[in-house]
């Protein structure tokens, strides 16, 4: 099969080429001390990517923290059940289904996946291959900081930072419509999307100051640093402060700060799933490209805002 490897995490996306790899093979893996035990073959047809993976350590080791270069790379996809290990349950054969892979292990920039069925979930035929994996992390993510993390409730005002982004326009959408006041955030030329995506009001992070917002019951951070550290001080006493971006430095005076790792979750992908059929949930794509021109695709100096997603076929 064609896939995207990695072999040097200085290379940064430099360091990714496209090259031939074996064709995984559940029924071999699975026999291997069960280590795969559960794991179906997925045909990918389309994959995300998020560029701060390689800056991850399930990037280059295992859970032994033993070196695992060259890496397949990418996370998210959606694409076709080809064939079943044992154990494997919910699932079947030619199914279209979208999810999560394992951290640790080899990702979704390739033509074949193993993944643990487990983390995928039931793709409806009305909803494209591109649009099942671009809101497989974002949804997830948005999801899980919100509901499970957060334990957002209504009524509460919620700052969403980059509300035009990949993630922050899943936030938004996701806390208006379970009756928050949202208060995007971004670059000037963001604006307008973001209040497509939700926001009711809109902060410029270039000309505008946070401190202008006053005090918000929830903070939805996906910046970190400087930003991070300001919004934190905005949350209101008991509000929540969740980020996406690692362990807090500054934490609300009189509230609470959570910082997760997403993880897959069917029943939680099959909520989005039917958001985005309803029309309630709509995704942010910010340039699709084939396996082939993956790599020029993921270049840092093309800034794009939204999703990047890879079509295999």
């Amino acid at each position: 099969m064609k896939a995207i490897v990695v072999t040097e995490p200085a290379a940064g996306t430099a360091g990714m080429t496209l090259t031939e790899r074996p064709d995984p093979d559940t029924a071999r893996l699975a026999s291997l001390d069960g280590a795969n035990y559960g794991d179906v073959v997925v045909e990918v047809h389309a994959s995300g990517f998020t560029g701060d993976e390689l800056e991850w350590p399930s990037t280059w080791v295992d859970r032994l923290g033993r070196d695992r270069t060259p890496s397949i790379p990418g996370h998210e996809l959606a694409g076709v059940v080809t064939s079943l290990g044992y154990g494997t349950a919910g699932l079947s054969v030619g199914q279209r289904v979208f999810g999560l892979t394992d951290w640790t292990r080899d990702g979704t920039l390739a033509q074949y996946v193993v993944v643990e069925a487990r983390n995928l979930a039931p793709l409806p035929g009305d909803i494209d291959f591109t649009v099942g994996a671009s809101v497989a992390m974002t949804g997830l993510t948005a999801w899980q900081g919100l509901f499970e993390h957060g334990h957002f409730f209504v009524g509460q005002s919620v700052l969403v930072h980059g509300a035009a982004g990949a993630v922050g326009s899943m936030a938004a959408q996701l806390a208006r419509e379970a009756g928050a006041y949202v208060i995007g955030t971004g670059r000037a030329a963001h604006r307008q999307s973001a209040l497509d995506f939700g926001a009711h009001e809109f902060v410029d992070l270039d000309n505008d100051t946070l401190e202008d917002v006053g005090g918000v019951d929830f903070v939805f951070d996906v910046f970190g640093g400087d930003i991070g550290a300001q919004s934190a001080r905005l949350v209101r006493g008991g509000g929540t402060f969740v980020t996406v971006t690692g362990p807090p430095e500054v934490r609300p005076a009189d509230g609470q700060a959570v910082d997760f790792v997403v993880v897959s979750d069917r029943a939680q992908l099959g909520e989005i799933a039917r958001r985005v059929q309803e029309g309630r949930l709509r995704t942010h794509i910010g340039q699709i490209a084939n396996l082939d021109d993956a790599v020029a695709a993921f270049n840092p100096a093309r800034k794009l805002n939204g999703k990047t997603i890879i079509r295999m076929q």
